[in-house]
């Protein structure tokens, strides 16, 4: 398994006090290796919070949680820091730094693998363009290669940070609305090469969406989150547009195509 989550529950260390609200509760959630999961939900739901759990950005108040078998918070801090390693995180703004070139920070990508003096050289001149320019390629932003980050439009932003997961060597991406800066042409090329990607590696892919119908037509296991609690956990097939629809009824911060999506006549393709 990559992930096993038995009763967990989290709290924003941010959110000020220990009685403050939970955004996860009781999770209870396992991942396979190499499987692909879609996570949708309103806004609010847990889903960016159990992202940044599965990649240990966040520690548990209660319950049991594991990574490729190890019970990460029971691991001294470097051995978790080796852990964190065998994972990419790709929040929806990816925090590039505005004056880099394009392919310095796509390279940042194998910064787990590199040792302090590496790193440092591949600032002043890059160790492997080539394989920058190979990924930019995949998501059609070659021509980007020597440019200022902060001369990027927010999409092209997005896709830089996804081609910094295909240089990682990670074992399983977190991806974390990764389509909210694109058209519908570019989001299927996105989507397409995450998959393809993990699908060649054999990497676990977990990915957030406000877009149900993709969700549903490209993901063969679909979870509802909905105020910290998962509402389904379930193969596409048996996702019905009446559990969408109940999943984000009310919800009182969804955004407008969280409800376009989650209305009756959202497409689910009776086949899958």
């Amino acid at each position: 398994m990559s992930f096993v989550l038995r009763g967990i529950s989290v709290r924003h260390a941010a959110a000020g006090h220990k009685h403050s609200d939970r955004a996860l509760k009781d999770i209870d959630l396992s991942i396979a290796q190499g499987e692909q999961v879609a996570l949708v939900g309103p806004s609010g739901a847990g889903k960016t919070t159990l992202l940044h759990t599965l990649a240990c950005a966040h520690c548990a108040e209660s319950g049991e949680f594991s990574i490729f078998g190890l019970a990460a918070w029971s691991m001294k801090h470097a051995e978790r820091h080796a852990l964190r390693a065998r994972l990419f995180l790709a929040p929806q703004t990816p925090p590039l730094p505005p004056r880099q070139r394009v392919v310095t920070t796509v390279l940042a990508g194998r910064l787990p693998q590199w040792s302090f003096w590496q790193a440092i050289s591949s600032l002043i001149r890059p160790r492997d363009a080539d394989a920058a320019y190979d990924a930019l390629a995949r998501f059609n932003l070659q021509d980007k290669l020597y440019a200022r980050v902060d001369r990027l439009s927010g999409g092209e932003r997005q896709r830089c940070g996804m081609a910094r997961l295909l240089v990682s060597r990670a074992e399983a991406f977190l991806v974390d609305e990764p389509l909210s800066a694109l058209d519908p042409a570019l989001s299927l090329q996105v989507l397409a090469t995450l998959q393809q990607e993990a699908g060649l590696r054999n990497a676990t892919l977990v990915c957030s969406l406000h877009q149900v119908d993709l969700a549903l037509s490209h993901f063969p296991r679909i979870v509802g989150l909905r105020d910290g609690h998962i509402v389904f956990d379930a193969a596409r097939k048996n996702v019905t547009a009446e559990m969408i629809t109940a999943l984000y009824r009310n919800a009182e911060h969804a955004e407008p195509d969280d409800l376009v999506a989650a209305q009756p006549h959202t497409h689910i393709d009776p086949q899958f």
